[in-house]
């Protein structure tokens, strides 16, 4: 567990370090605003596209897929339920509320706890290119129409079709998986150039998430309690708990492989979550204190899970 509380560690002063950047006034409301739109804008979809053009596409085909995919869709809808016919949310709020509940910290917690934890780091594979290829791209296209709708843009067919495609990340998952799929090899100064930015998506997202805790209501103060406690339990119970069901006794997969779609359904929510809140300016709050709840959480979580499933 060890490398498990480094990786928690090494997110939390990066944290720290935002929240001393907006408390010494380096960083405004508008400057969070700025590092969240530049990772969504370049950082991230580099980030994307250098993962997948680099991953194993096989692995999204392995037979705990179905169990992780299992796991994010009943979550999904139990908050969409909740949140549309209880809460009255409106559509973007229940985007971002979807991606709270179900969008698991796959890329800078994910793969270490896949390491130490299970003891295979392609583990988290499956979980990470299904987010990334499939979960991401729907939830930002409802954003993108929904947004365009209220702006009383004009909305063909055509409009429709192509919106995924004018969204950055969902352009580097394409370039990405056409890269994998292809086997080319982009000139090194491309390839070096695109690695480069897509360091800088994990700093800046936790960056900006850090100003977020100075700068927006504290935790707990902006959103009701009630429904940011609601994903909370559903990230770190529910959807573990369905992965291992789906897991153990749907598709009667092995020990090793129990633990690792129970543990992977439980990490935390992406920091990824308010990134993409904070880019659409929607439930800004509620993704914020989700993610920072959850990342807290599942320390504990985590090793619950790990004590009674080895």
């Amino acid at each position: 567990m060890q490398g498990v509380l480094t990786g928690f560690g090494v997110v939390g002063v990066v944290i720290v370090v935002g929240m001393l950047l907006a408390h010494v006034g380096i960083a405004d409301a508008k400057g969070q605003r700025l590092f969240a739109r530049v990772s969504f804008m370049v950082a991230t979809p580099a980030l994307v596209a250098t993962m997948l053009a680099e991953a194993d596409l096989r692995a999204l085909f392995t037979h705990h897929l179905g169990a992780s995919i299992g796991s994010v869709a009943l979550v999904s809808v139990i908050w969409l339920v909740l949140g549309r016919w209880v809460w009255k949310r409106s559509l973007p709020d229940l985007v971002i509320g979807t991606f709270a509940s179900s969008y698991v910290n796959a890329a800078n917690l994910g793969l270490p706890i896949a390491a130490y934890v299970i003891g295979d780091v392609t583990a988290v594979l499956p979980m990470l290119l299904t987010q990334v290829l499939f979960l991401q791209p729907l939830g930002l296209t409802v954003l993108d129409l929904t947004l365009a709708r209220e702006r009383r843009e004009k909305l063909t067919p055509l409009t429709v079709l192509t919106r995924p495609f004018r969204n950055p990340i969902t352009v580097g998952a394409i370039i990405g998986v056409l890269l994998a799929v292809t086997a080319i090899e982009l000139p090194v100064v491309i390839n070096d150039s695109l690695g480069l930015l897509g360091d800088l998506a994990v700093p800046m997202n936790l960056i900006a998430f850090g100003m977020s805790l100075r700068l927006s209501p504290r935790p707990g103060r902006g959103e009701p309690i009630t429904q940011v406690g609601t994903i909370v339990i559903l990230k770190l119970i529910v959807q573990p708990l369905i992965g291992y069901l789906l897991a153990a006794h749907v598709w009667h997969l092995g020990p090793a492989e129990v633990l690792a779609v129970t543990v992977i359904a439980g990490l935390p929510s992406a920091q990824n979550v308010f990134v993409i809140a904070a880019t659409y300016n929607r439930a800004l709050v509620l993704a914020r204190d989700t993610v920072f709840w959850t990342t807290i959480g599942s320390i504990a979580s985590m090793f619950v899970m790990a004590v009674l499933l080895h």
